[in-house]
């Protein structure tokens, strides 16, 4: 059995929340195969070499999943693309390049976070393209640790103000841009995350029947997750309650 989640968010603004998460690794996520988180799994990465108690937590209980013998998958999202080797070795996880493809079921199923398909919202793609690169990461993880959290922090207050104008639409994927990766990488279904707008799509690319899952976010009292099994594919709710 294969889980996937996303868009969880985890901050220590958020107990709730992080309660939650840690009921569903000592819950449903004990009996998978493997956990793919597809991003954004923190509020935000500043790095590393960010000890701060919380974060450690959160690696402590992946680590714990991971000892009992679930196998741990992880894409960045926007929130949290910073996360590199030291993360993944602490919380032993294995990081992903973005977007993977991987055999489920025998069919093969292209993974990413999301936000590359929101193609409408130029000025965050502008944004993303800048701040995904070698240079800006080098430089920006070389500043002091309080430096990039002000730096970040301006950032999500900046991003808030952004949603209360943007247009929903443009927050959504492109349906052109979701064609365009199924050609891309000859698949048929394709899951991400990152749009907060869980459901499962039907559509036809090129008279091909595909299918694309969007994950869902998590909430401080509901979480979910997208269980593949040999039983079929189904998102399930998680309130902390088996």
């Amino acid at each position: 059995m294969v889980l996937f989640i996303s868009d969880l968010h985890l901050h220590p603004s958020r107990p709730a929340a992080a309660a939650l998460f840690r009921g569903f690794l000592a819950g449903p996520a004990r009996s998978a195969d493997t956990l793919w988180i597809l991003g954004d799994l923190f509020e935000y990465w500043a790095g590393d070499d960010d000890d701060d108690p919380f974060n450690a937590a959160v690696c402590a209980e992946l680590r714990a999943l991971a000892d009992g013998g679930t196998r741990i998958c992880f894409i960045c999202g926007n929130r949290d693309f910073l996360i590199g080797r030291g993360f993944a070795e602490t919380a032993q996880t294995t990081l992903a390049e973005e977007p993977q493809v991987v055999d489920l079921d025998g069919q093969a199923t292209l993974l990413l976070h999301g936000d590359t398909l929101c193609t409408d919202d130029t000025a965050y793609q502008t944004f993303r393209a800048t701040v995904r690169t070698a240079d800006f990461r080098r430089d920006f993880l070389a500043k002091p640790l309080a430096e990039r959290k002000a730096f970040i922090g301006d950032l999500r207050q900046r991003s808030e103000s952004e949603k209360q104008v943007k247009p929903a639409a443009i927050m959504d994927t492109n349906a052109q841009a979701v064609a365009a990766a199924f050609r891309r990488h000859g698949v048929a279904r394709m899951i991400h995350g990152h749009t907060h707008r869980q459901a499962r799509h039907g559509l036809s690319v090129d008279g091909r029947a595909c299918e694309r899952w969007v994950l869902g976010d998590w909430r401080d009292d509901a979480g979910n997750y997208l269980e593949c099994s040999r039983d079929g594919w189904a998102f399930r709710p998680w309130t902390g309650r088996r």
